[in-house]
Order: C-alpha cells, then sequence, then structure tokens
C-alpha cells in the first residue's frame, strides 16, 4: 500500500539529526512498524494475484479472459481514487484504514473458501477480484497520504523509496511462494495466507498513534472537495508533467504484466512454476534498483533516471517478445523489475513533492487515477491484441508504443515542485476585530 488533509511535516515525530539516506526513515518508529507489516500484507497480496492469475488460466485460459483479471484489479482504481481521495481528505485515515481492512478480510477468506471448495467459476472470479480492486481502491489515496505523518520533510524522498522497495521486496518473495504453495498444497493456500495477512496490517494500524491534528472541516459536499481536487491539478504544472508523463509510460508497461501468465505458459517447460520465479525476479529486479536509486537520483535528477527506466522497460519488452526460452525470459523479467522500480519511484516523488497537504489524498488520487485507469486499458487492449494477432506481436506494439510515447513527452520534465514551498502563507494581515470601522463617505473635494 500500489496505498493519501494531512498533518504538516513539522507534526512527525522528532527525530535526532541523520542524513536523509536510503535507509534514515527506518529511524522512525511509526514508519518502521508501518512499513514491516506493509511489507508482510503486499506479501500475501503478490500471492493472491499469482493465484488469480494461474487460476483463471485453469479456468479458462483465452487472453481475453486473462488479462481482465488484471483489468478488474486496476479499474476500480481509475473509478474510484478521487471520490476516495475526498474521503480520506475529510475523514481518520488510520479508522478508514482499518475498517476496509477488515472488510478484505472477509472477502478474501470467502474467496479461500469458494476455491477450496471447488465452486470458483471465471465470473465469480472477476467479480471477487473487482470487489478487491474496489477496497484497494478506496485505501490507495490514504496509504500514500500518511507518509508525510510518519517522517520529516527532510525523509521523506526515501521514505517513498523504501516504500516501493517493500513492495518489490514482496514481489520478491510473494510470487515464488505462491508458486510452491500452488504446486505442494493448492490454489486455495495463496488466497488464504493472505487473508492471514490483512489481519498483520489490522495490527500494526491499531498499534499506531499519529500525531494529534485538529481535523480539517469542510462545508462543501464531497462533489465539491472533488471538483476542487481536480481544479487544483489542472492549474498545477509539476502535477500536470507527472500525470502526462505517466499516461504515456502505462498505457504500453501494462502489456507484460497482464500478459506475464500466458508468457509464463507457453514458454518451454513453462507452468506456475516459471510463473513464479517470473514475477519473483521483477521484485528482484525492483529491489536492486531501489537499492541505487538514491545516488542514481542524486546523479541524473528525477526526471531522467524516469526516463532511463522506460527505455529499459522498451528492452525488456522486446526480449520477452524474441524468446520462449527461460534462459532469456528470466533476465528480461529482472530487468523489467529494474526499470520499473526507476520509473514508479520518479513518478511518486514527483507527485508527492508538488502536492500541498490541504489537498494532497485528492492530489494523488488523481495521479492513481491515470496509473491505474492507463493499467486497466492496456491490460484490455494488449489482451485482445494476443488474442488476435500473438503475444509476440502484443509485446512489441507495446515496446513501440512505450518508445514514440516517451519520444513525445521527452520536453515534458518531471520534479518541477521539488524547489516549491507548499507551506501555507502567514504573511496575512490579520482581519481586524469587530465592529469592523466604517470607510468615511465624506468626498475628497
Amino acid at each position: 500500500m500500489s496505498s493519501s488533509g494531512n498533518a504538516p511535516a513539522a507534526a512527525a515525530p522528532p527525530t535526532r539529526a541523520v542524513s536523509a539516506g536510503a535507509f534514515s526513515p527506518f529511524g522512525q518508529r511509526a514508519f518502521a512498524l508501518l512499513w514491516t507489516a506493509t511489507l508482510i500484507s503486499n506479501i500475501g497480496t503478490w500471492m493472491h494475484d499469482v493465484g488469480a492469475g494461474w487460476l483463471m488460466t485453469t479456468l479458462d485460459p483465452s487472453p481475453q479472459i486473462v488479462s481482465l483479471v488484471q483489468a478488474a484489479t486496476t479499474l476500480p482504481v481509475f473509478l474510484f481514487a478521487l471520490f476516495a481521495g475526498a474521503l480520506a481528505d475529510r475523514l481518520d485515515k488510520r479508522r478508514m484504514l482499518i475498517g476496509i481492512n477488515l472488510g478484505l478480510t472477509v472477502i478474501v477468506t470467502l474467496l479461500a473458501a469458494l476455491v477450496w471448495l471447488g465452486w470458483m467459476t471465471p465470473f465469480l472470479l472477476l467479480m471477487i477480484t473487482l470487489i478487491l480492486g474496489t477496497g484497494a481502491a478506496f485505501m490507495a489515496p490514504a496509504w500514500q497520504a500518511i507518509v508525510p505523518m510518519l517522517v520529516p520533510a527532510d525523509r521523506l524522498k526515501p521514505a517513498i523509496a523504501l516504500n516501493s522497495m517493500g513492495i518489490n521486496i514482496s514481489r520478491a518473495i510473494g510470487p515464488a511462494l505462491a508458486g510452491v504453495l500452488i504446486a505442494g498444497v493448492g490454489l486455495a493456500a495463496p488466497f488464504a495466507l493472505n487473508a492471514a495477512s490483512h489481519l498483520v496490517i489490522i495490527t500494526a494500524l491499531v498499534l499506531w498513534q499519529p500525531p494529534k491534528t485538529q481535523p480539517r472541516r469542510s462545508t462543501g459536499s464531497l462533489l465539491s472537495d472533488m471538483a476542487t481536487g481536480l481544479r487544483h491539478v489542472r492549474h498545477n504544472a509539476p502535477m500536470r508533467a507527472v500525470l502526462l508523463r505517466a499516461a504515456s509510460f502505462f498505457l504500453f508497461a501494462s502489456a507484460y504484466w497482464s500478459l506475464l501468465p500466458l508468457i509464463a505458459r507457453s514458454a518451454e517447460g513453462g507452468g506456475s512454476a516459471l510463473y513464479g520465479a517470473l514475477m519473483a525476479l521483477i521484485g528482484a529486479g525492483a529491489v536492486s534498483g531501489a537499492l541505487l536509486l538514491p545516488r542514481l537520483q542524486a546523479r541524473l535528477g528525477t526526471d531522467r533516471t524516469a526516463k532511463i527506466g522506460a527505455m529499459g522497460t522498451v528492452l525488456a519488452l522486446l526480449v520477452l517478445a524474441a524468446s520462449a526460452t527461460p534462459a532469456a525470459l528470466l533476465p528480461a523479467a529482472f530487468l523489467g523489475g529494474l526499470a520499473w522500480i526507476a520509473v514508479l519511484t520518479a513518478f511518486n516523488v514527483s507527485a508527492q513533492t508538488a502536492l500541498p497537504n490541504w489537498v494532497r489524498a485528492r492530489g494523488l488520487a488523481v495521479f492513481l487515477m491515470v496509473f491505474f485507469g492507463s493499467m486497466a486499458l492496456g491490460a484490455v487492449l494488449w489482451g485482445q491484441v494476443a488474442a488476435r494477432f500473438g503475444i509476440e506481436i502484443a509485446l512489441l506494439g507495446a515496446a513501440a508504443g512505450l518508445a514514440l510515447g516517451l519520444a513525445a513527452t521527452w520536453r515534458i520534465v518531471l520534479g518541477g515542485g521539488e524547489a516549491l514551498d507548499h507551506t501555507p502563507a502567514s504573511a496575512w494581515p490579520q482581519a481586524p476585530l469587530w465592529p469592523i470601522p466604517r470607510r468615511s463617505t465624506a468626498r475628497p473635494w
């Protein structure tokens, strides 16, 4: 917790003066607690995703249906993220996250039971995946927005990178563990462990005591709050840059995510073990990238890092399209993970630093809408292309589209908000006390 009015950075817990290195956010107890719990929960989520993708290949192996699993996961974020961001800017984010996780625990437990009993169907799997995606949509802005509440402002960048690294550590562990469980225990096992992992994150949220802040009062409706968020993003040039670059990347990069189960199934000696290994190597590549990112961004900057990551993704897509042997697919998956974390972290840092606290959750919700909307559209698009022309053509088309998108947005620079000061202005004169002196009506002549 892919996881958001916020406390100002000054409300973060006090710390000793420590240089903002890659691991400095772990000096904050709240950040370490939630990061660890989220890591465990995300391991369960990745086991679930691998299990759902592989389960669908056993129920209906057609590319259109398999790619719909990815679309059902990501589409709800596009549909509901802005509404969820407006809620998160109004409500207690901690309580909101606890309530949603409790509901998701019930749904995932039901899914595990249906798979164990052998009652699962393609339609039922898609509907449950859609419900879980909706829960994730309502959690994502709140998760994104609480990061500045956990660390001081000077540690925000490494905190964002560590969050991405945690997701990808779980991506390295979860899929490999899911492959072992599916082969040795059964398809219900990943879903059962995912249900248990939700209890871990609920416990951490209960233990976390965020700094007390005055809740934001809104006199308008949720719709007016949503409109305010959209207007802010529209007039926020650094955020517009993030959204344009994100749309041009995720629409095409979604191809290997949505088609990976079919790539693993059609490869030489392919199966659930290869699928788990490919997912694990994507995660390992992302973890390696997260460790290198502080030095890379310090030397190249946010914008160049994102561009290099996009080029790496193009190369990974080309290798996945050109070969069906594990010897080539596995390094391509590692490169894909390495490139993915570079781009995703650059986008996240650029979005976080472009937004003031009062509209952070709604602004990040717009970013998540573009992110997941592009992923959902891409999953459907590349599934249709693969069904009609083959997996190789779909991957080549995605690589070509990504290269063209990068060229078209080359002059749109990321990171413009990093130099901005979002601290509320304190230089306005105080309002006069009542009664207000009446203006003289005497004419000057």
